[in-house]
């Protein structure tokens, strides 16, 4: 029974379920949700308890997978539009750090080697850290960062809880924000009924006005002479007919300019005609566009709305299909079931999760950061386990499909793989780190412990001000952009939790590579000066 409670894996669940109810446990509105694990672990690993290196390993490599699948779709939408002031507040970070390690270290006398290990031990830097051992040969990078790795852990995740509380900023309202502002840019889809008026474009097909390309809109359904149907692009228009357009409040407003005005009169369905909603779930029709599907000339049926991610878009020929897409489809009763079953609509499926995808993407990634990268001929470096993973997973969910594997993860499948993942990481990495903690700081002092949360607390702090006040980035943004800036999984953890939305994850998985390279480079410096 005792030689039980020693071993790894008993070690590893009872610290989760240690965690788990430390972290449930809220004070005055505040509290360390999954990050306490964290905390757990750093004091029996203090007391001897271990977790085996392999589950931080293995923990880390299915939470950072699981963040670049979420993180994907927003993330390159996101580096377009707000890249340059997101990476301000990461080489800002990160050069911050740097240089307050070099001004402290000079002034205090402390050995280079040992100051570039606290360095890379504050940002908490795995990768910074194995390039300053490779560059210096020297233990003493591994002390620094062993001294400095437990504290910047915790003071990044408590900065991460309590910064939004000090600043008074309302969280909810960040959050908000966020949802409106993707709102505006993909406006919210809707419909109307139009008569058509305008004399060029009487007798006219569908394919001649180039409606979807003109407008952005969907002609779904056409009255003429009291008769309703599904038109396709053939379908000739003249006045006084009624058709039904779908799209945004602006691309209508290009229908009425180019058809006519808004009618009231109602396009009744037809007994043999149907709409419903349809999940895509058959990995054949995966990144296909509408156009190669032809869902109007095979069965009739027309695609007007597309759900993702809970935001409806207006659907155009050349839009694509994603797994896990909800569509709305207008279809005759005959065919309704053969559309179906083209598109999947199987919730099960939806809710299924395939490991191949999974392990095959892990292992291209490992293989990604193993690849060494000259850099100007100076010295090389590589992304390692966490960039190569993350670098493969964002651009894997980009692509979204490679023959018959699908890339995408359902919602409630990749929340799995992360917080199983992220449990993993925090038990195995906080009793290492309490393992060492008292007998670094008895032997070479409380000044490196100082040291090494002045690198982690200035820069956290005067880059998110930096951010919010002068940059106006959104509060949950910027926390996952800080945590991304210092290489942080437990940061993220922390500000993953504070929202229901990927705004923290956009943030981290924006900056991630240029922190993990401006990171390698100054470890390169430090070492050197």
């Amino acid at each position: 029974m005792s030689q039980v409670v020693f071993e790894g894996y008993f070690v590893l669940f009872l610290i989760i379920t240690l965690g788990i109810v430390l972290g449930n446990i809220r004070f005055r509105g505040f509290s360390l949700d999954i990050s306490a694990v964290i905390f757990v672990a750093l004091i029996l690993g203090h007391y001897g308890f271990i977790v085996p290196p392999a589950f931080q390993t293995i923990g880390l490599l299915f939470f950072i997978f699981a963040i670049g699948i979420q993180a994907g779709p927003g993330f390159f939408g996101a580096f377009q539009k707000f890249g340059r002031q997101l990476l301000i507040v990461c080489i800002i970070l990160v050069t911050l750090a740097a240089g307050i390690g070099y001004i402290l270290g000079y002034t205090y006398d402390i050995d280079p080697f040992l100051g570039v290990g606290l360095f890379n031990g504050a940002l908490t830097s795995t990768p910074g850290l194995a390039a300053a051992i490779d560059i210096t040969g020297s233990p003493l990078a591994s002390i620094g960062y062993g001294v400095a790795y437990p504290a910047g852990a915790v003071l990044t995740i408590l900065i991460i809880h309590f910064l939004p509380v000090v600043m008074g900023v309302d969280l909810k309202k960040e959050e908000k924000k966020y949802i409106d502002k993707i709102t505006e840019e993909f406006p919210r889809v809707i419909n109307k009924n139009f008569v058509v008026e305008n004399q060029n474009i009487h007798g006219k097909s569908l394919k001649e006005l180039k409606i979807g390309t003109m407008t952005q809109a969907v002609i779904s359904r056409v009255k003429h002479e009291n008769q309703a149907f599904t038109p396709n692009a053939d379908t000739c228009l003249f006045l006084g007919d009624i058709v039904k357009g779908v799209g945004t409040e602006a691309a209508l407003h290009q229908v009425e300019f180019l058809i006519g005005k808004v009618s009231e009169e109602e396009i009744s369905l037809a007994e043999d005609y149907d709409v419903n909603w349809v999940l895509v779930t058959n990995k054949e029709v995966i990144n296909k566009s509408l156009n190669a599907l032809n869902l109007t000339a095979y069965y009739g049926g027309t695609i007007t709305r597309i759900r993702r991610s809970g935001i409806d878009l207006s659907p155009q020929r050349t839009s694509t299909l994603r797994f896990g897409d909800k569509v709305l489809l207008a279809c005759g009763k005959e065919n309704m079931s053969k559309v179906m079953k083209l598109l999947g609509n199987d919730e099960k499926r939806l809710r299924e999760t395939d490991f191949l995808p999974i392990s095959l993407g892990i292992v291209l990634g490992i293989l990604v950061g193993s690849v060494n990268i000259p850099f100007f001929g100076l010295f090389d470096f590589s992304l390692g386990l966490t960039g190569g993973v993350l670098t493969t997973a964002l651009l894997l969910s980009r692509i979204g499909k490679t023959g018959p594997i699908v890339w995408s993860m359902s919602g409630s499948g990749n929340q799995l793989l992360r917080k199983l993942g992220l449990l993993m990481f925090l038990a195995a990495v906080g009793t290492d780190a309490g393992a060492h903690i008292v007998e670094t700081l008895a032997e070479h002092g409380w000044k490196l412990l100082w040291i090494g949360m002045a690198i982690t607390v200035v820069p956290m702090v005067f880059t998110t001000l930096i951010g919010h006040y002068f940059l106006k980035l959104n509060f949950l943004t910027l926390l996952g952009v800080v945590a991304g800036s210092m290489t942080s999984t437990p940061g993220l953890a922390a500000a993953d939790s504070k929202t229901e939305t990927d705004a923290a994850s956009v943030g981290y998985a924006t900056v991630y590579p240029m922190a993990l390279v401006l990171m390698i480079i100054f470890s390169q410096v430090l070492s050197m000066i």
